[in-house]
């Protein structure tokens, strides 16, 4: 089942108007040289619009996350909510930190310098909110010993980019300089996310990095990022992401992604390549700086997003980045299938997958290997051929 951030939308999805083809037709690997009015409807609805369909689709996201949240295990709750102001985006304002801690962070008061994972929800930056990941929570809270703090950025179309980015920036700048009042350690913090949220996992370091070359930021390390099948690539459109995709029918509906596309990327003429945007286009010098020395890297088989995620985690992994790169593609899932709202039982596979994660980031925290005794690095595969070249070697 396909979802975003506990909302079902496989059954909704409508093949776009340029992909005719069966299934099995060759499709090309997806053109690298996209525009930007590639990724936008020819007539682009109105803010307004678009602020209605986003509030009918977050009712419906409420309704799917409640269910996704009553199968047991139930999650945790915050243990507290802090509301912190923008001090990034042009369009001030305020969003809220939730922190959830581990039960000897409450247990001992006197104890500190606790590591700490910074997460952002997924929903396209259009739906969600800091709750939505409150199972990966529990996997943080019990198998990394970590404090949890999940960023409640503000959401498009009402804020487009590039809010959520310096939203999930100022939620590191925060943690970095109240690390002490916190009890944190600024210099063991990750960063996770899901979706949308898997892009600013990435780009809110990216972005925080550039800023610290103009301004006096406390010192602080970022030692890991939990990407979990992220939108790495504006450049390309919705459309060759489907074509790429392995089981199109399982992807996003045209319907919710035009809304995503529309609400965040405002005004259409936005650079599509600016890595805050599109970490895939980030040269290696800014990801050599900016992204953190270990990578998680989580993608979905039945995914558009599959081919643009395994290939910036190939890039990542290989010179001259050379970052520590632990990849995982989950067989025959779609896109947000550990929110499916199932309220009999967590969905398949994701408590094992979160409780992997989890112990690798407490390595990480501890300054160990984060792989096992008797395991290999799980290393990106390399690219597949094109599919016409497959059936011609047949």
């Amino acid at each position: 089942m396909t979802s975003v951030s506990g909302l079902p939308v496989n059954e909704l999805y409508t093949p776009p108007e340029d992909h005719g083809k069966d299934e099995n037709d060759n499709r090309q690997p997806p053109d690298q040289t996209s525009e930007a009015a590639k990724n936008q409807p020819e007539s682009p609805p109105s803010r307004f619009s678009l602020r209605v369909a986003a509030n009918w689709w977050r009712s419906l996201q409420c309704i799917g996350i409640g269910l996704h949240f009553m199968a047991p295990p139930r999650p945790p709750n915050p243990d507290i909510v802090k509301s912190i102001p923008s001090t990034f985006a042009e369009r001030k304002g305020e969003f809220s930190l939730s922190f959830y801690f581990p039960e000897d962070y409450l247990r001992y008061p006197d104890t500190s310098q606790w590591p700490v994972v910074v997460n952002y929800h997924g929903g396209g930056f259009t739906l969600g909110s800091a709750r939505d990941d409150a199972r990966f929570a529990r996997a943080v809270l019990e198998k990394s010993k970590a404090v949890f703090v999940s960023v409640d950025y503000r959401l498009a179309p009402e804020f487009p980019f590039p809010i959520a980015v310096q939203d999930g920036a100022d939620a590191i700048l925060y943690i970095i300089k109240n690390a002490e009042d916190l009890r944190l350690d600024r210099n063991r913090i990750a960063t996770s996310g899901f979706s949308a949220g898997g892009n600013i996992a990435i780009t809110a370091p990216i972005y925080l990095n550039r800023y610290k070359k103009t301004a006096e930021v406390p010192d602080y390390r970022i030692l890991a990022v939990a990407t979990w099948y992220p939108i790495t690539d504006y450049t390309l459109s919705r459309a060759e992401r489907r074509a790429s995709c392995r089981r199109p029918e399982h992807t996003l509906p045209t319907t919710l992604t035009n809304l995503f596309d529309s609400s965040y990327i405002f005004p259409p003429n936005l650079d599509l390549a600016d890595a805050c945007l599109s970490p895939s286009k980030a040269s290696d010098e800014e990801l050599v700086e900016s992204i953190p020395p270990t990578v998680l890297f989580v993608t979905c088989e039945w995914d558009m997003l599959l081919q643009e995620g395994e290939d910036l985690a190939r890039r990542l992994e290989q010179s001259p980045i050379s970052k520590t790169v632990f990849y995982t593609m989950v067989n025959g899932v779609s896109h947000g299938w550990d929110k499916a709202p199932n309220p009999m039982k967590p969905p398949a596979k994701s408590s094992r997958l979160y409780a992997e994660c989890c112990r690798r980031l407490r390595k990480v925290f501890e300054g160990e290997d984060p792989r096992s005794i008797f395991e290999k690095q799980r290393r990106v595969p390399p690219p597949l051929p094109p599919r016409n070249q497959n059936r011609e070697n047949k």
